[in-house]
């Protein structure tokens, strides 16, 4: 799971199948690299949010026949911003 911050939506008027009726917010990670997440939380603009990545994001987002590889699972209520700077997205080198 990786910490990230919504700055907006991705609205896409033609999609495939396998996107359905998905909502997709655009999250910004520790290093500021903009991605696309499927919402089905509800996830608002300046929400801190918890995502999940992989065949877990396929289940996150509550169809598996929905295809994501990115899903906000859902919105932090209580953390303390300042330890983003720690935070570093899977995969990254500290």
């Amino acid at each position: 799971m990786m910490i990230c911050q919504v700055t907006g939506s991705l609205v896409c008027s033609s999609r495939i199948d396998g996107l359905k009726y998905t909502v997709f917010r655009v999250v910004r990670d520790a290093l500021g690299k903009p991605q696309a997440a499927t919402d089905p939380v509800g996830a608002k603009d300046g929400d801190w949010v918890f995502l999940t990545t992989g065949t877990a994001a396929r289940f996150a987002a509550g169809d598996y026949n929905v295809l994501t590889d990115l899903t906000i699972c859902g919105v932090i209520d209580q953390w303390p911003p300042a330890d983003i700077d720690d935070c570093q997205s899977p995969g990254s080198q500290q």
